[in-house]
């Protein structure tokens, strides 16, 4: 198993990669931080004076929203990963405020925990846009996602320690790593030029792992996908400390 289309786009949009907020009729783009709610709505908060994004998203006078388009592009956690690619979320955006503003917000929290949310409804704006369109496009390859997988689909739970994961098992557990993958892939060997194969990608469902510079990648699936940090450690508890394993099974 590997993460679908729509599931890509999530772990994309919840916030943890920087967008460019492309808004109609109005000058741009813009840089942003966002963050995603649990429905996918793309999430803007903005301050109401120094921001120039919350004046180029406030509706004209006789409408209630705004047309935009958030571009992500994904950004290689290690040296030598490969990319999911880039993101466009299209839809219309409008400001909240009262009951509205005060979930979405703990949403935003939940993202990006800043200062700048105690001032929502007195200096500061939050945004939500209704998602119209999806579209992801990796390798020259463009694909569209359906709105309502979207919507159902799940951020990866690793997305955002990703980067922080692989540093380590690079850092402390290459040995292990190395001889896991050469367990599980007889023929994953050094290339030509001595490079041991490598994790160059992480999700819920398994490892991307690099056969040497240049290489080929295999993907190393899970037992089943997983929900948190605190589970893959478990996971990978027997591959990692193999030492402690064996000593447990012989006493």
């Amino acid at each position: 198993m590997q993460p679908s289309p729509a599931e890509i786009a999530r772990t994309l949009a919840a916030g943890r990669l920087p967008g460019t907020a492309h808004i109609a009729c109005r000058p741009g783009p813009h840089a942003v931080a966002h963050a995603a709610d649990p429905m996918g709505r793309i999430l803007i908060l903005a301050n109401d004076t120094t921001d120039p994004i919350a004046a180029a998203l406030r509706p004209v006078a006789g409408t209630d929203d705004t047309a935009m388009v958030i571009e992500v592009t994904d950004v290689p956690p290690v040296a030598g990963s490969p990319v999911h690619g880039r993101l466009w979320v299209s839809g219309w955006i409008r400001p909240l405020d009262g009951a509205s503003a005060r979930l979405a917000a703990l949403d935003y929290a939940d993202v990006h925990a800043c200062g700048d949310l105690l001032d929502v409804g007195r200096g500061a704006t939050i945004f939500r846009m209704e998602v119209a369109e999806v579209r992801i496009e990796r390798c020259g390859v463009t694909t569209d996602v359906d709105p309502d997988e979207y919507a159902a689909a799940e951020p990866d739970p690793l997305g955002a320690i990703e980067s922080d994961l692989l540093v380590d098992l690079a850092d402390h557990h290459q040995p292990e790593m190395t001889a896991f993958i050469h367990r599980q892939l007889r023929d994953a060997g050094r290339n030509s030029a001595g490079a041991d194969p490598r994790v160059v990608r992480l999700d819920r469902y398994g490892f991307v792992v690099s056969l040497g510079v240049d290489g080929p990648r295999a993907r190393l699936a899970f037992p089943a996908p997983i929900a948190d940090r605190a589970e893959l450690a478990r996971l990978l508890h027997p591959v990692l400390c193999r030492r402690c394993t064996s000593t447990t099974a012989g006493s």
